[in-house]
């Protein structure tokens, strides 16, 4: 049986500069997501879009709720992304309820907003499904509370690490929910790909297998930041084009260097699988050696029918702000907490800014259940 404790410790990109402390979500007014849609729906078709904002709710159970309020099947119901629990999230859910006259969206938001708990925005009708991952990214608002300094070394040193996130960017770390409490579900899924245990819900199958993949990608991403090779791509790196999406291996690094400094393109990290785009050269020994310190191999992955893919090794930060707010919850109105806002791409995770600016370890930082796209 396995029985290691999974590494989930991770460097600091900033890790010489002070963070401020503090807390994160005294209340779930304190975290504030709202997705930003890959496109808006026209006003036809058979699919109804409804735009809602929870709280205290994962998507999952709003998913539920909306199956049985309108009595549809299973899958009939979509999002384009996971949020977390203990927030303020907005975003948008898509509901077959096939061909219908006009007046019937307007009904069916007044509906939901009678028999759930949530605020509807609006509803209206498109001619495709919502599928995982139509979504350009998420805003967040989040405050600080109890900051661990006085006003004015807070702002110093946000002001040094915000310069520095919008200089460097950031690794794109998976966040701590994706590993469960304690790393347990990394140390699941190792055990599914190993053999050693079964889980019959495809879903969660997938999740927990996922999560080992997660863990992996943060490994590579932790040693490439330790040893000092975040800042500048490596002979075989395969690349990504910020604009695009487009993807090259990286032949002359002297000629691609320009571009990564200037944020045109970043290095791939791996989430490993025997279909991945494979590096070449120092990048894909450094790879191998990741890969060789796992108790797993390709052939595990490929049994588990795990094709493997390719993720943003360097995470830019839009519109990056902060700002110091007097704490209305202590009893003498001295408390500081700060407020940061926020933009970041699909599959990004607001934990790996929040770490940087707090100097508080990941595994510190109170769950989120589900805040990323899956």
């Amino acid at each position: 049986m396995i029985d290691s404790q999974p590494d989930l410790r991770l460097p600091y990109l900033t890790n010489a500069l002070p963070g401020i402390g503090g807390e994160l979500r005294v209340t779930p007014d304190d975290f504030v997501v709202e997705e930003i849609p890959l496109y808006l729906p026209q006003g036809e078709g058979q699919h109804l879009y409804v735009s809602l904002t929870k709280v205290g709710r994962t998507t999952k159970e709003i998913q539920r709720q909306l199956e049985r309020l309108f009595g549809l099947r299973r899958g009939d119901v979509s999002f384009a992304g996971l949020k977390d629990k203990q927030a303020r999230t907005t975003q948008t859910f898509s509901l077959n309820v096939g061909h219908q006259p006009p007046e019937y969206a307007e009904s069916a938001a007044q509906r939901i907003a009678e028999a759930l708990p949530a605020e509807v925005h609006w509803a209206k009708f498109h001619r495709n499904k919502l599928q995982p991952g139509h979504l350009l990214g998420n805003r967040f608002i989040i405050r600080v509370s109890n900051i661990g300094c006085s006003a004015a070394e807070a702002e110093a040193r946000l002001a040094a690490i915000v310069q520095a996130i919008y200089s460097q960017g950031l690794p794109n770390f998976f966040g701590p929910q994706r590993f469960g409490f304690d790393g347990g579900n990394v140390r699941q899924g190792l055990a599914l790909l190993l053999g050693e245990r079964t889980q019959h819900d495809r879903w969660l199958r997938r999740f927990l297998i996922s999560s080992y993949q997660s863990y992996l990608c943060n490994r590579y991403l932790a040693r490439r930041l330790e040893m000092g090779a975040f800042d500048h791509l490596l002979p075989g790196d395969v690349a990504k084009k910020y604009a695009t999406g487009g993807m090259f291996d990286v032949e002359d690094v002297a000629q691609e260097q320009p571009r990564y400094a200037q944020q045109e393109i970043s290095f791939t990290a791996p989430l490993y699988g025997p279909k991945m785009w494979e590096a070449q050269a120092e990048a894909a020994a450094l790879e191998a050696q990741v890969l060789a310190e796992s108790p797993i191999t390709l052939a595990h992955l490929a049994a588990a029918r795990v094709e493997g893919t390719r993720r943003l090794g360097r995470l830019l930060v839009g519109d990056l702000s902060t700002r110091l707010s007097q704490s209305e919850r202590t009893p003498d109105g001295t408390g500081l907490s700060v407020v940061v806002e926020f933009q970041l791409p699909k599959g990004a995770f607001a934990t790996t800014v929040m770490r940087e600016l707090m100097k508080v370890d990941l595994a510190d930082l109170p769950a989120l259940a589900d805040e990323e796209d899956m």
